[in-house]
């Protein structure tokens, strides 16, 4: 079992809300040229591809119970209808609006670990994801006259990742997070392929959409790809360790960061910025997730004072 570091959690996961937007960003420039189960398959088989050698090469543990088995299972489920949630709803939103959508998410996260996990929510903690979800209510600004259903996908990332992270959490601490990822991206590209090459060869369709569609991408649309894979893989990682390292309550202000980040890509690869509404919603997100940074800093400091305080005390008991 490893103990509890939130800094270093939080660290982690800092590294996942600067990654993951950005593998956003260059899925949403594929998204006009490879149907979304090929990229589902790249994705993956990218993660596969590049941690099972890593996993055998250093000898860390991939075997799993039977328990944590099917429970990883579920997870690489749950992470793929989430994934395609958001690569569809990219084709439609634009990118800091599709992700500032899924902020739903921090805060039921926050409920179903508390709920179902037994984590602590102090009430700064909630104070700081009720903050950060109003902001994020003046980043998302939603006009489903505009975008129609597409305006939904980011909820369903919001809903169906939400579990992924809760059952991620449960099983973070039995498992070595390379192993974990090697074995869930093996998984996904052998449920994927399958439907995919079915689906190709009868044509199949979802809601009007070429989900299934097989292409021969060009040079740069394969190096977008597998750039999109390793970014995703890696951040996926960032979380995973991060939440082995800390509570998913302790994590949830942190991944509103996400959303200016996101912001920045967006501005940065496609000439969109926020409105001046916007903008304040995101100086609240960032607030929120900076507030929990200097509150774990200084829980860090008292519980380390309190711990000299008690070694100095047993050291002159002993004398």
């Amino acid at each position: 079992m490893t103990q509890d570091k939130p800094m270093f959690g939080i660290f982690l996961m800092l590294l996942f809300c600067i990654m993951a937007p950005f593998g956003d960003a260059v899925v949403k420039l594929i998204g006009e040229r490879v149907a979304l189960g090929e990229m589902l398959v790249v994705r993956f088989a990218v993660q596969a591809v590049i941690l099972i050698p890593i996993v055998a090469m250093t000898g860390r543990k991939w075997r799993m119970s039977g328990r944590v088995f099917w429970l990883t299972l579920l997870r690489t489920i749950l992470h793929i209808v989430a994934i395609g949630f958001m690569f569809t709803g990219l084709q439609y939103l634009p990118l800091a609006d599709a992700v500032a959508i899924t902020f739903v998410m921090p805060f039921i996260m926050m409920l179903l670990g508390h709920h179902f996990l037994g984590e602590e929510v102090g009430h700064r903690r909630l104070v700081a994801c009720l903050f950060g979800f109003a902001g994020t209510l003046l980043v998302i600004q939603p006009s489903f006259v505009q975008f129609g259903w597409a305006a939904l996908l980011p909820l369903g990332v919001a809903l169906t990742f939400s579990a992924f992270v809760l059952v991620t959490r449960q099983i973070a601490k039995e498992t070595d997070p390379i192993g974990l990822q090697a074995v869930s991206g093996l998984m996904a590209t052998v449920m994927i392929l399958p439907v995919l090459l079915i689906g190709a060869a009868n044509e199949v369709t979802l809601f009007n959409i070429a989900v299934f569609e097989l292409s021969a991408p060009d040079a740069m649309t394969w190096a977008l790809l597998i750039g999109a894979g390793l970014l995703g893989s890696f951040a996926h990682l960032m979380m995973t360790w991060a939440l082995r390292y800390a509570p998913s309550a302790t994590l949830a202000p942190m991944q509103y960061l996400e959303i200016p980040f996101a912001t920045f890509f967006g501005f940065a690869m496609f000439g969109q910025w926020p409105n001046q509404l916007a903008t304040v919603g995101i100086a609240m997100t960032m607030t929120a997730g900076l507030f929990i940074v200097l509150r774990e800093q200084s829980s860090a400091r008292k519980q380390s004072r309190e711990e000299m305080m008690e070694a100095e005390a047993a050291q002159h008991a002993a004398e």
